[in-house]
């Protein structure tokens, strides 16, 4: 059988594979990237119809390549952003192959590099950048038990609200994804209902200026490691509409009825934790801390920014908050859909190397794995809070393509056959 070979074989053709083609091209290294559907197969068909970038276009891009034809401050739609990464790897010639899905990556037996086994053949590879990114496997709770007239998604197989069977929706989880879905359900004329859990709530813009670039000159994004007991919150934040900031007491107000996060199943009944107000506070809490320290930054600097008094203004509970809902007959209220917005789980059952703690998370530092060899792009926080942002990403990989220059450097090192100082 013939194998083909390679210096580095990057898996995944999204932002994360592009990204590291793009730095390995410009080091001179000889790769492939292989992607399993489409480049940026996920933007397209594993996210809702009218989904639009979270950031916007000034930001949410590389550096090499802006969005042509939209204004800077736009939220570039999703179909957009597929395309852009698109154009982006023909700028450069990308080796991309599309349709070739990876099924092991498996070291070589007494000499270096791996053997990778592909849908389309055998690849031989001394590296392996897995660039598959953060959502990989999407994740839905065993809570709720299979029943009659009740349809259960995760937010990956969500498109609008009329592919949904007629009837009101609960949404679980009120990160960026739930909290667009549960909004766009509502305009729609949904009954529609939320479980709120713990979460991060920043300020869409604020004296002119976008919650990202406030991150940036506050020295967030560069933050290293989730603070203490904030490893699973979540962060709601929102492009829809031009880019608005998540309230969900006004969601509350214009008739979306808050619940607690969701916790269990019992007697017929979908249970919720009690603890909505205190999720709420916390958002607010987050919200306002982002605030103060852009009005500390506008101070210390000497900035004229226009003043926005407005912004600190908190409306009252809403009912749902301070009588809050414990249970529900899902049946007895209308719910004919529930859409789990709960996130994703890592999946690297095809990678069967050494680079995995007893718990199958990646062991690396800033992407290079404990596997010599091996490498990991666009994970959550792989370097820094922007690891997972598109942004991000081209700067981990640019780190990536440097240590494989570097072992490269190595490698090719044969000695020198003259004697040394002070042989004889």
């Amino acid at each position: 059988m013939t194998v083909e070979k390679t210096e580095v074989l990057v898996v995944g053709g999204g932002q994360a594979g592009i990204a590291a083609s793009e730095h390995l091209t410009r080091a001179g290294v000889s790769h492939l990237v292989v992607e399993r559907h489409r480049i940026a197969e996920r933007w397209r068909s594993e996210r809702w119809d009218s989904l639009v970038a979270n950031g916007p276009a000034w930001h949410d891009r590389f550096p090499g390549l802006e969005f042509d034809g939209l204004h800077p401050d736009a939220f570039p739609g999703k179909e957009r952003v597929a395309d852009y990464f698109v154009a982006y790897a023909q700028k450069f010639n990308a080796p991309v192959r599309t349709g070739v899905e990876v099924t092991s990556v498996r070291r070589n037996e007494g000499r270096p590099g791996f053997m990778v086994e592909t849908s389309a053949g055998r690849i031989e590879a001394l590296n392996v950048i897995a660039a598959t990114g953060p959502f990989q496997r999407p994740v839905m709770p065993a809570i709720l038990p299979a029943l009659p007239g009740l349809t259960q998604i995760h937010s990956t197989a969500y498109r609008n609200p009329g592919a949904l069977p007629e009837g009101a929706v609960l949404v679980v989880g009120a990160g960026s994804s739930g909290a667009q879905i549960a909004d766009e359900l509502l305009a729609s004329g949904r009954r529609t209902y939320l479980s709120v859990g713990p979460h991060g709530r920043p300020p869409r813009r604020y004296r002119g200026r976008d919650f990202v670039w406030w991150l940036g000159v506050l020295g967030k994004w560069d933050i290293p490691a989730p603070l203490p007991g904030t490893e699973h919150v979540t962060i709601a934040v929102s492009g829809a509409g031009g880019g608005e900031t998540v309230d969900f007491r006004r969601f509350a107000a214009r008739g979306m009825v808050l619940l607690g996060r969701t916790d269990g199943w019992r007697d017929g009944r979908l249970t919720f934790a009690g603890d909505l107000a205190a999720n709420i506070a916390g958002g607010d809490a987050d919200y306002l801390s982002v605030l103060d320290e852009a009005d500390a930054y506008i101070a210390r600097n000497g900035l004229d920014f226009p003043k926005e008094p407005e912004a600190r203004l908190i409306g009252p509970d809403p009912e749902c908050v301070t009588n809050p809902i414990r249970g529900l007959n899902l049946a007895a209220e209308g719910i004919t859909t529930v859409i789990w917005a709960t996130g994703f789980a890592l999946d690297y059952g095809w990678l069967q190397v050494d680079a995995f703690d007893p718990g199958g998370k990646p062991r690396h530092q800033r992407g290079v794995s404990s596997e010599a060899g091996v490498y990991f792009l666009g994970l959550p926080w792989q370097s820094r809070r922007g690891s997972s942002f598109i942004w991000g990403v081209w700067h981990d990989a640019r780190h990536v393509a440097e240590h494989i220059v570097t072992r490269r450097g190595y490698g090719a090192y044969q000695g020198h056959a003259e004697k040394r100082p002070g042989e004889s």
